[in-house]
C-alpha cells in the first residue's frame, strides 16, 4: 500500500519531468534555435543548390556578414563583390560571374527583393537569404 508522502513524491517527480521535457523538447527549444540563426541558399539556376541551414546570427548582421559566414565554413563559398557598405556588389559566386546584360546575382531575403547594398541590408534572427543567377524581372 503506498503512504500519503510516496504519492506525492512521485505526483511531483512526474510533474517535474513533464515541464523539463517540454522545456527541453517543445516549441520554446526550436523557437530559440531558429532565432539565433539565419538560412542561407545559393540557387546556381542550372539545378544545383547550396544551403547553409544555421548560419549564427548577431545584432547587425548584414547580407555581407552571412556570405563571409558561408565562405568560412568548411564546405563554404567563394565570392568576390566590388565596393563596400552601400556600393558592396556581388560579382561572382563560386565559378558563376555576372553577366551583366544577362543574368546576375540577385538576392531575397525571406521572399522579398534586396532592395539594397548587400553590405548594409541587416538580417533579423530566422530570416532566410537566397541568391539566384538570373535575370532581373
Amino acid at each position: 500500500m503506498n503512504t500519503p508522502v510516496k504519492s506525492t513524491r512521485r505526483w511531483w517527480f512526474g510533474l517535474t519531468m513533464a515541464i523539463v521535457a517540454c522545456l527541453c523538447c517543445g516549441p520554446y527549444s526550436i523557437a530559440a534555435d531558429k532565432a539565433e540563426t539565419v538560412r542561407l541558399v545559393i540557387d546556381y539556376n542550372d539545378g544545383v543548390e547550396k544551403h547553409f541551414n544555421a548560419l549564427a546570427w548577431k545584432r547587425g548582421m548584414t547580407v555581407m556578414d552571412v556570405m563571409l559566414a558561408a565562405k568560412k565554413h568548411p564546405r563554404g563559398i567563394h565570392f568576390e563583390y566590388k565596393g563596400k557598405g552601400a556600393t558592396a556588389l556581388l560579382t561572382k559566386i563560386d565559378d558563376v560571374t555576372n553577366e551583366g546584360r544577362g543574368r546576375n546575382w540577385l538576392y531575397r531575403v525571406n521572399g522579398d527583393p534586396g532592395d539594397r547594398s548587400m553590405g548594409v541590408f541587416e538580417l533579423k534572427a530566422g530570416d532566410a537569404v537566397l541568391w539566384k543567377f538570373d535575370k532581373y524581372q
